[in-house]
């Protein structure tokens, strides 16, 4: 791939700098762009774990010699820690609590979970399916949306996971984020279980729904 070639290719570890440095603008714009204000912490729950652990799994997008999106993501079976032992680790080294601007989210966080406990809420969480092993993040720069290239990265993934054998993959973004879902839903992904709201999260000052999407779409449905 020449420098004025525009593509998708797998992650190269020579990319993990550039890639860091995209992954902090490139959810802007979407309902998650910006969860507690701190990209370090949030890079190492949503990126540097799968780089660190299953970097074959990871593609990205190039543009005129630059990267412009990435996909990070993983075959499961284990190799990826759980999202919930990659926070937990994140929050913990980056001593995200003591920080001014994640504080309200955290403390929201566990307004949410008590309220949600008491009511016998479903709470958001991981897919645990041995249908869909699977599982992916996803995300383009600005400047590269609508070129194509988003539905090069899910091709990419996709095709990785037929290869490797598995048997289906899932992906999880929020209801309240309408663009992404049919972005997905035109990968081939269909709603999946429940919607529950997400700890924490708000979007244009209401609560944000978890919705899991699943590839290839359940029997029957």
């Amino acid at each position: 791939m020449t420098t004025t070639e525009r593509g998708v290719r797998r992650y190269q570890e020579t990319d993990r700098q550039e890639l860091l440095e995209l992954f902090a603008r490139a959810g802007d714009g979407s309902p998650t762009g910006d969860l507690w204000g701190h990209v370090p912490s949030e890079a190492a729950i949503y990126l540097t774990p799968y780089l660190d652990h299953e970097p074959g799994s990871v593609f990205v997008a190039v543009a005129d010699g630059a990267l412009v999106g990435y996909l990070a993501g993983s075959l499961g079976g284990g190799a990826v820690p759980s999202e919930e032992d990659r926070m937990v680790r994140a929050i913990s080294r980056h001593l995200v609590f003591l920080r001014p601007r994640a504080m309200p989210f955290f403390a929201r966080s566990i307004v949410d979970g008590v309220r949600a406990k008491r009511a016998g809420d479903a709470s958001a969480g991981e897919l645990d399916d041995p249908r869909w092993p699977a599982h992916l993040h996803v995300n383009v720069a600005p400047e590269a949306r609508g070129t194509g290239l988003a539905q090069g990265l899910m091709a990419a993934f996709q095709e990785h996971v037929r290869a490797a054998g598995v048997p289906g993959a899932y992906l999880q973004t929020l209801v309240e984020n309408e663009r992404a879902a049919r972005f997905f839903a035109r990968a081939g992904f269909v709603p999946h279980g429940g919607t529950p709201a997400v700890p924490g999260l708000r979007v244009d000052g209401g609560r944000a729904h978890q919705l899991t999407m699943v590839w290839p779409a359940p029997d029957g449905a």
